[in-house]
């Protein structure tokens, strides 16, 4: 029964993961487009376009944090794997611990972040703060501190469905072969 309602919020977590993602990449595609809106327009009419430094700001960011618990998803956050690799091919169970224990660390990490970060969403929200150029170009800080919210949360979320699950993905571990057949 546990066991089920933790696979049903794990896939939850991860379809969310994979929209998050998809946003991010949608963020991504409209970032070039207003880049080369900006190239453009410097060229062309030796007018930039107001904003772009504060937009590509916001965006970078956004973008991260965005894609963040799909990077998790699918073992993709960077970390070294060389030890894990060697202890797995001799003691297997040792190495799954091992995992369990950084995904452990990494979802406290990812808590804590979103622990930090949703107050300071809150407060955005209230004072409708803001950065930018008044005048010129403003943007609020809110949706920023949201989607550092949200991604670090549903990563943590991530790291903890992986610790609870012990899901063991040796096949991401790429250890060279010592037989013929890899010469």
């Amino acid at each position: 029964m546990l066991k089920s309602a933790v696979d049903c919020l794990s896939r939850v977590a991860n379809s969310i993961a994979i929209a998050s993602n998809a946003l991010g990449t949608l963020v991504v595609l409209a970032l070039v487009v207003i880049l080369n809106i900006d190239v453009i327009a410097r060229g062309l009419f030796d007018a930039p376009l107001r904003g772009t430094y504060e937009i590509v700001q916001f965006s970078v960011v956004m973008i991260v944090f965005l894609q963040l618990a799909d990077v998790v998803r699918v073992d993709r956050l960077t970390r070294s794997d060389g030890l894990l690799g060697v202890i797995h091919s001799r003691r297997p169970t040792l190495a799954r611990n091992m995992r369990r224990m950084i995904n452990a660390v990494a979802a406290i990490f990812m808590g804590l972040i979103a622990y930090v970060t949703f107050p300071e969403f809150l407060h955005m929200w209230d004072t409708q703060d803001y950065f930018g150029v008044p005048g010129l170009f403003t943007l609020p800080w809110w949706p920023v501190k949201l989607v550092i919210t949200s991604g670090t949360t549903l990563s943590c979320l991530i790291f903890v469905f992986k610790v609870v699950s012990a899901e063991d993905r040796p096949e991401m571990i790429r250890v060279p072969e010592h037989d013929e057949a890899s010469k």
